[in-house]
């Protein structure tokens, strides 16, 4: 699923946002004012024409990115379907109007209004209406749609039309992210979706309002996008210097190692790298001397979130606390930061690392006001120390904490059976999988795995092709999995896919780990509800040291920066947003 959760802002005590206004923020306070020309990160030299070529893995069975079932071609959503309005990559939570001429936002804050631009269409000629975008609300709010939409826009109780350009959303609640929320609604085409119903997961071509149109495609091989000559927001400030190519072409790899290959052999244009090992040794060559690819790292200030190996707890063998600790300890970080990573990598302590929403040192009053009416629901342990990953640094060690594990599995009922691999009291051996989708990370789960072979632990990993990963994901059919939590510098509503007992029923749903925890759901009630930048900082505070006494993964790491290598024939702006997605500010820059 492509949607990015640009929930960015920076907030004080929350007045409703700017009425009848080209845009919203948070705190009132926008960028850039009525008829500016364009966003600073793009550039008024670009030229249009050409073709960009990316890259992704896997394969696609479908051409509806907003339902769960199968998979949709890579940049569908942001090429072709269009929002109300689009995010600033330069400012923490503000947007811009769209396909919205206009909002403005009630007096009361329990409702927001949109007035559609009426040159806006559709890429057949089709006029854009406010009955579409209450089309496109209810159908992404029904059980057709993924069940994320149902969870992230259920506060809107109702769209109204008002005349063909205006649609009223009403809130259930005063929630001073809801009305951005709204504007964050992608507008579908209801004559579209009466003649190809929406839960029909095929590939029938798309009918979206946006710059691009799928020209052809052959899946798990090719999808190219043409740019719609009569694309209706061409001059709209929000796009310009955006969208340049004449042609994006996705070409599909069913194999990382393979498709880095096809990059230095020149198949496609632009590489962002994950892998440390790859960055520090796959990326040289004579192309790389010449200049003819070019390597950079590009600096960002979004917020890492977490990443970690994730225990499924609706697995019996990790309902026990103490054994998701135990495991936790047999990770050597440093080992591997120093010998597998080249030292490019921060531990991750947070569910909000490198943000200011990272918890620290012993709560503070503002903290304690909202956790000790939950004491009887939390462990001792959120009261004191922030907790941190566990560490091999020196006086610490592996030795020591593989002890450590080694006592509370045996305190959890685990005993080493006559092959030494502990059983439980029903003589269940303790065998679990890792599922991974790149084979990359099966080095760095080999010597982890040794170290839990050396308590008794059988730790077996396996890559498997991308579409049957992520039918298995969307099922919770695994034991653990390596899963990132993004943050963004506002965390809202999608904090509740992510964590509540709600969603961790809800196949599909973000709650990958399968938490059920009712203090939890009190502590998202108040993030969501935090009528400030102070407040919403201390919940999501609060909520992190829940979250990371609960054991429920063991942390990876994270980098302040984007590595991207390219082939040297294209141009960029000069200046570098501040909160982005490469693939996103790719759409900035344009062939030589």
């Amino acid at each position: 699923m492509q949607f990015l959760f640009a929930l960015l802002c920076l907030g004080f005590l929350w007045t409703p946002p700017l009425m009848a206004a080209h845009g919203l923020s948070l705190d009132g306070t926008l960028k850039y004012p009525p008829g500016f020309e364009r966003f600073d990160y793009t550039s008024p030299d670009a030229k249009p024409g050409g073709t960009v070529t990316l890259h992704a893995l896997g394969s696609f069975d479908k051409m509806n990115p907003y339902t769960l079932k199968g998979s949709a071609p890579d940049h569908l959503e942001p090429l072709v379907f269009e929002h109300l309005m689009t995010g600033s990559m330069d400012e923490p939570f503000s947007q811009y109007g769209l396909l919205a001429k206009d909002v403005e936002v009630a007096a009361d804050g329990l409702s927001v209004t949109f007035r559609l631009h009426p040159e806006a269409r559709f890429s057949d000629g089709s006029p854009l209406t406010a009955e579409d975008v209450k089309f496109s609300l209810e159908i992404l709010q029904s059980d057709k749609a993924h069940p994320f939409y149902q969870s992230y826009w259920r506060d809107i109780a109702s769209a109204e039309v008002l005349s063909p350009l205006e649609v009223r959303f009403r809130f259930r609640q005063v929630n001073r992210e809801l009305p951005l929320i709204a504007g964050q609604i992608p507008v579908l085409s209801r004559a579209f979706f009466a003649k190809n119903p929406f839960g029909q997961e095929d590939l029938t071509s798309p009918l979206g309002s946006g710059p691009y149109v799928v020209e052809e495609f052959k899946p798990g091989k090719i999808l190219v996008y043409k740019k719609n000559p009569a694309y209706w927001g061409a001059n709209l400030p929000v796009n310009r210097g955006f969208y340049q190519f004449e042609r994006v072409v996705i070409k599909y790899y069913k194999d990382p190692v393979v498709a880095l290959e096809g990059f230095k052999a020149n198949e496609y244009d632009f590489m962002p790298e994950s892998n440390s090992k790859q960055w520090a040794r796959d990326y040289e060559g004579p192309k790389f001397a010449e200049g003819l690819i070019k390597k950079e790292t590009l600096p960002h200030k979004q917020g890492a979130g977490m990443q970690g190996l994730i225990f499924n707890l609706r697995r019996p063998f990790f309902q026990d606390i103490r054994v998701r600790k135990a495991l936790s300890l047999a990770f050597d970080f440093e080992w591997s930061n120093e010998n597998l990573f080249y030292g490019q990598y921060t531990r991750s302590n947070s569910y909000f690392s490198n943000s200011e929403m990272e918890a620290t040192g012993k709560p503070g009053p503002e903290e304690l006001a909202l956790l000790e009416p939950l004491r009887a629901k939390l462990d001792p342990a959120v009261f004191d120390e922030a907790l941190v990953a566990p560490t091999t640094k020196p006086p610490a060690s592996l030795r020591q904490n593989l002890r450590e594990a080694a006592r509370l599995l045996k305190e959890a009922g685990w005993t080493l059976g006559e092959d030494r691999v502990l059983v439980n009291a029903k003589k269940e051996r303790f065998e679990i999988e890792t599922l991974l989708a790149s084979p990359p990370f099966e080095r760095i789960m080999a010597p982890y795995a040794a170290n839990l072979e050396k308590l008794g632990v059988i730790l077996k990993y396996r890559t498997v092709e991308p579409s049957l990963y992520q039918s298995r994901v969307h099922d919770f059919d695994y034991d653990t999995i390596i899963n990132g939590f993004g943050q963004s510098q506002s965390p809202g509503n999608e904090q509740r896919d992510m964590w509540s007992a709600e969603s961790a029923g809800i196949k599909g749903s973000h709650n990958r780990i399968g938490i059920r925890d009712p203090a939890v759901d009190v502590l998202l009630e108040k993030i969501i509800g935090a009528k400030s930048r102070k407040e919403l900082v201390t919940a999501c505070r609060a909520l992190d040291r829940v979250l990371r006494v609960g054991w429920y993964l063991v942390p990876n790491w994270h980098i302040p920066y984007h590595r991207l290598a390219y082939w040297n024939r294209f141009e960029r702006p000069k200046t570098l947003p501040l909160y982005y997605s490469v693939d996103g500010w790719l759409m900035t820059w344009w062939v030589k």
